[in-house]
């Protein structure tokens, strides 16, 4: 018989009733029934329940176990009681009679419970991450997230790609968040960096040649974490094609996408590709206020500016005479009440602003009739065209902000999810998938009025040369999202592949050729040799798998991540080095004051 293991904890059946079998795992957790002991032996495959009572020759061994002692245990497989048979484990019409043990690994007292679901504090969860791990949730998101790598791989294979790896040790590249650096100890000085993404080396193997590339590739940035983000690295879907358009992107990743979103989505609906909107990134921040709307939402913003226009509601009356403003409405369907339309307003002034007007409808018996301060003020004949334009009745409500757009859409946005969540319009059972299109290139400083990029510097202007002519704030880039359920889930471009346009577009946003070629210069010398048209796109793993989890928090898909500080509790980083590493690096550090 094998050193540990003739079974797996998830192997045993009732076919294997009579045998003599050795086990090896966990003791997920020990019940004492009237001096019969009963185990639960766990390993990475399932759990086995078994047994020993004074008869067995090993009792007084047995008893001293606890939670979380690494056994093996040999004896016998016997049927269990039609009355105590578990229909919800594969091993529940079995358990084992423990002949003999042998304790493998002791363990102290435990931080955090393996069995149950009680929660921990994420410092406690960190810190001991390997016991986290061991617990049911944690290694069924571990199996979830490899087995969706290992799916999406086939499916870019079976679309005739072929995964390249490129240096993980490169030059520092802007790509929009601080680089991790590393210094050189054979060229005392300089400095290497980890790449944000492999942007450029995926875009010079299209110069080489290649075609098709993907990658499951690690990325690393220095950012501030969110609940969505690590704040170190990351893994990415990375792909990259020549001779091809924008939708030729989008028809490659979308089946790709929906294909394991259908797999491993426990059933919920998912938008077949074909239907997936493209909505461009203005009507996206007018429509939901985000570049990643949650389309489960029903709601739609709209513009109502002319309804207020010189009316008797003076605040947003007078902000409608500054230029740039407009006054927009956020529908609320079956929030027709005043307690609601109050709640609402309270979360407006917690996130910063000085409330939200509202409307709504309700029914006096002799016909329908607006309410709220907005409606005194409006009058009727203005109320019932915002009630017509909006396509709202009784029992709905309406909800309205004022100024700038961009000093309230991001606002908007999230006053439009709790609306929704709170009236429950998301269908929580779908995954829904829309392409944010057309990003603007530039955008100009309130105060100076200078031009700089707005989005990926390296988009293709659509329009080329001719497009970077006029007005830059009008430009457009063939640059892509891909929204799902309010998180973006891949973003991509079609390259800006010929020189003398990528000089252009810098030179506009105040750049010259030389610091073009001095920050880009392994690219820019590429493409003078026969660059191919190309673009592509990388998607989230982490998301992607987070998403399928139904987790909140990215941390719960990912083995060993780090904390909001960034900082990796269980291992100590980062760490301070020793003095013979500064010296051998040249370097030395300044304490900050």
């Amino acid at each position: 018989m094998h050193a540990y293991r003739s079974h797996s904890c998830a192997a045993l059946t009732s076919a294997n009733v009579g045998d003599t079998v050795r086990l090896s795992g966990w003791v997920h957790r020990v019940r004492d029934h009237g001096g019969v002991l009963f185990i639960d032996l766990r390993d990475h495959y399932g759990v086995t329940q078994v047994l020993c009572d004074p008869d067995s020759p090993v009792f007084a061994e047995v008893e001293k176990v606890r939670s979380e002692w690494c056994i093996r245990i040999d004896g016998n497989v016997k049927a269990r009681d039609a009355s105590l048979i578990n229909p919800k484990l594969p091993t529940g019409e079995v358990e084992v009679y423990v002949r003999d043990i042998e304790v493998l690994g002791h363990a102290a007292e435990l931080p955090l419970m393996v069995f149950g679901d009680q929660e921990y504090p994420e410092e406690t969860r960190l810190t001991y991450r390997y016991l986290d791990l061991r617990r049911e949730k944690m290694q069924e998101n571990m199996k979830l997230r490899s087995d969706v790598v290992s799916s999406i791989r086939k499916r870019m294979w079976d679309r005739e790609f072929r995964e390249y790896q490129t240096p993980i040790i490169t030059a520092s590249s802007p790509e929009g968040a601080r680089d991790f650096l590393v210094p050189s100890r054979l060229h005392p000085g300089k400095f290497y960096a980890l790449p944000q993404a492999p942007q450029q080396f995926k875009q010079l193997l299209m110069v080489s040649g290649f075609d098709k590339y993907f990658q499951i590739a690690p990325c690393f940035r220095d950012e501030d974490p969110r609940a969505d983000r690590s704040p170190t690295d990351f893994y990415q879907l990375d792909l990259e094609m020549s001779f091809v358009t924008q939708q030729d992107v989008f028809d490659t990743i979308a089946p790709v996408l929906a294909g394991v979103f259908e797999e491993f989505g426990g059933g919920k609906n998912v938008d077949a590709p074909e239907s997936w909107e493209q909505i461009s990134y203005r009507d996206a921040a007018l429509w939901y206020g985000s570049d990643k709307p949650d389309l489960r939402n029903p709601i739609k913003m709209q513009v109502v500016s002319d309804h207020f226009r010189d009316s008797g509601f003076a605040i947003f009356a007078k902000l409608l005479t500054q230029e740039g403003t407009e006054i927009r409405a956020i529908p609320a369907p079956g929030g027709g009440s005043r307690k609601f339309c109050d709640r609402m307003n309270a979360y407006a002034q917690k996130e910063g602003l000085p409330g939200m007007g509202y409307i709504f409808w309700r029914d006096q018996g002799e016909g329908m009739e607006a309410a709220g301060p907005l409606a005194k003020n409006i009058g009727p004949e203005r109320t019932e065209a915002i009630r017509q334009q909006l396509g709202l009745g009784v029992g709905d409500a309406a909800f309205f902000l004022g100024g700038k757009p961009k000093a309230f859409e991001a606002i908007a946005g999230r006053a439009r999810n709790v609306i929704g969540e709170e009236l429950k319009l998301i269908d929580e059972d779908r995954f829904a998938f829309a392409w944010i299109v057309d990003f603007p290139i530039y955008e100009a400083d309130e105060e100076t009025g200078k031009i700089d990029f707005e989005h990926n510097p390296f988009s293709m202007p659509q329009g080329g040369m001719e497009a970077l002519q006029g007005d830059p704030l009008n430009v457009l880039g063939y640059q892509y999202d891909l929204a799902c359920n309010g998180y973006e889930l891949v973003s991509g471009a079609i390259r800006n592949h010929r020189p003398e346009i990528m000089f252009k577009a810098f030179e506009i946003a105040g750049y010259d050729e030389a610091e073009v070629r001095k920050r880009f210069g392994g690219m820019v010398n590429a493409f003078q040799y026969g660059a191919p048209p190309h673009g592509g796109c990388a998607a989230g793993i982490d998301r992607i798998v987070m998403l399928l989890a139904g987790e909140q928090n990215i941390r719960e898909v990912i083995l060993f991540p780090m904390n909001q500080r960034a900082e990796d509790l269980m291992m100590d980083a980062p760490s301070e080095p020793t003095s013979d590493q500064l010296m051998e690096l040249g370097l030395r550090v300044i304490p900050q004051d």
